[in-house]
């Protein structure tokens, strides 16, 4: 049997909607806290030249906040930020048209091998932040969560359990007006690694249904979610509004609901969790020894990223900031 909103759910939705007024612009979660052991940036010399990065809209925040912070340090260095998707990110790093490409998702193999063969060695990621796919409603609808095995029956053409095929809301036990109502269905393009990742994590690998309405960006799911009081779409934590709601999620139902908040995603607890990456063309120390393997723009904006001023942007676009083993791998690496 579903569990039902009671009086002290709704509080607590109530509270957390609350929230929202008091968040950074965009964002429903508390802000992350930063380690204390994260280091602050240090210039290293005088820097000139232009760094372009191409990269997934998921990112464009946080790469214009790095543009901004790392050209503080370095004001002859002109950093050209485009928000283009994770396929143009990859496309303009093996053509060199860029030098730094975020991206939402781990190349293919197929995107690997085409850079091996031009380069003779693989791309490397950094991982630079930590993020979470939602799943949001109208602020008006009144359903506390979903289990993984619902979201696939809301979503997926073919779920799991056929009887389980849901189109309605009152399927899903809302009453009233709501019984009736149809499910309406948003999300990110195919192409895009967000949709790619809920489609493996949440539907198994099974296709959509044939009414998943797909938006051109991840912030144009939630507002056609907060325009659609019967709407329902997958999108990243980092732009909820106060006209949606995020739901927790259960692994089933027997299992708690999890709200997809700060210290949910951090300690691995909600489900749709995945890192976000930087790529660079950077070759192993057997090709190049030291420094060489990184022009000095490309290994500063790397350090930068992973400092404490980089991380803080990570924050302030509604993301967390990876853990600390990370960091301390990711700046000896650059190295």
């Amino acid at each position: 049997m579903r569990r039902r909103m009671g009086w002290g759910a709704l509080c607590v939705s109530l509270v957390w909607a609350m929230a929202l007024l008091w968040a950074i612009p965009g964002h429903a979660t508390e802000p992350a806290p930063l380690s204390p052991a994260l280091s602050p940036y240090s210039k290293a010399g005088d820097l000139s030249g232009t760094l372009t990065c191409v990269g997934t809209d998921t990112l464009t925040q946080a790469m214009t906040l790095w543009a901004e912070g790392f050209g503080r340090h370095y004001p002859n260095v002109k950093v050209l930020v485009e928000g283009k998707g994770n396929t143009a990110a990859f496309a303009a790093l093996l053509e060199g048209r860029a030098q730094v490409a975020p991206m939402s998702r781990l190349l293919d193999e197929n995107e690997i091998a085409r850079f091996q063969a031009a380069f003779g060695y693989r791309p490397t990621p950094y991982a630079i932040a930590v993020d979470a796919l939602v799943v949001y409603v109208n602020k008006d609808n009144p359903i506390e969560g979903l289990t993984m095995d619902e979201v696939d029956a809301v979503f997926s053409k073919t779920p799991r359990y056929s009887y389980k095929n849901f189109t309605k809301w009152g399927q899903l036990n809302l009453s009233g007006n709501w019984g009736e109502a149809p499910i309406n269905l948003y999300g990110r393009k195919s192409s895009s690694a967000t949709y790619q990742f809920f489609k493996e994590h949440a539907l198994r690998n099974d296709a959509f249904k044939t009414g998943l309405k797909e938006q051109a960006d991840s912030q144009a799911v939630v507002q056609r979610v907060a325009e659609d009081r019967y709407g329902i779409g997958f999108s990243g934590i980092a732009f909820a509004t106060p006209d949606v709601r995020m739901l927790a999620l259960a692994n089933d139902e027997f299992s708690p609901f999890v709200e997809p908040t700060t210290e949910n995603v951090k300690n691995r607890k909600y489900p749709l969790r995945r890192y976000l990456y930087i790529y660079v063309n950077q070759a192993p120390r057997k090709i190049l020894p030291g420094d060489k393997r990184l022009p000095p723009v490309i290994r500063e904006f790397l350090r930068y990223v992973h400092s404490q001023e980089g991380q803080e942007a990570v924050v302030k676009s509604g993301y967390l900031p990876v853990e600390n083993w990370i960091i301390e791998h990711a700046l000896t690496k650059a190295k």
